[in-house]
């Protein structure tokens, strides 16, 4: 509460500042529509999932907040050595760098209060929310594996299947979770050996439906890393 007060914060749009801003939601989201196979979009692999046939959206959220720090241009390679866990970029031709931290307690949970992830239905034709479930657990966060249903940040997106169930990892737990379409119950849950930061993908092979996703962790999330690449067959 101390380094709240400190922060800038006057709504939404906020700027960075010297000082330090609150930004809520972080820079990954909110709800992120990007990735190479949903709308379009670069680096970024989230996205969200259409039912085309119910005309449902499902899309993951991130309910956590960023600091934003400008830093003076000529501080900024002394301010990486200082502190090198953090981000830290130039911005080419302007005066200031910046600084970008999550907002986290001492204990490595975000400040603001739960849920911080949450998956979302959306009734294309009406534009009503259909659903909203929290996405992912304490479990993996927290000092002692408490799996709290608080829900996590989340860096993926959802796939929707034919048969119904929409299957999404991305949570800082290590599991790939499936959801009811219909009314946003979790139905279904596997462990994993790594963090499940990816889209996962689903195809048939010999008349069998399988889900596949990639446990690969994430270092910035500072989820476990891995290289596993793991499928699961549908009933």
């Amino acid at each position: 509460m101390d380094r709240f007060r400190t922060l800038r914060n006057e709504g939404l749009f906020t700027p960075p500042s010297l000082q330090g801003s609150i930004m809520m939601p972080f820079t990954g989201g909110g709800a992120n529509w990007g990735g190479a196979a949903n709308w379009g979009g670069g680096a970024n692999w989230g996205g969200g999932a259409l039912d085309l046939g119910n005309n449902i959206a499902v899309i993951n959220s991130n309910n956590v907040a960023h600091i934003i720090t400008l830093i003076p241009s000529d501080q900024v390679e002394s301010q990486r050595r200082i502190y090198h866990d953090t981000e830290i970029a130039k911005q080419e031709g302007a005066p200031f760098g910046m600084k970008r931290e999550m907002f986290l307690s001492p204990l490595g949970i975000p400040c603001n209060e739960p849920p911080w992830g949450l998956l979302t239905a959306i009734d294309l034709v009406s534009g009503d929310t259909l659903w909203q479930s929290t996405l992912g657990t304490t479990e993996d966060i927290a000092p002692l594996p408490i799996a709290i249903n608080w829900g996590t940040p989340n860096l993926g997106g959802p796939i929707i299947t034919a048969s119904g169930p929409v299957f999404i990892g991305a949570t800082m737990d290590y599991y790939l979770r499936a959801f009811n379409i219909r009314n946003g119950e979790e139905i279904w849950k596997a462990r994993l050996p790594a963090g499940p930061q990816a889209t996962p993908m689903t195809y048939q092979y010999n008349g069998k439906q399988y889900v596949v996703i990639a446990a690969g962790g994430h270092s910035t999330a500072g989820t476990k890393l891995g290289d596993s690449l793991i499928a699961y067959s549908l009933p």
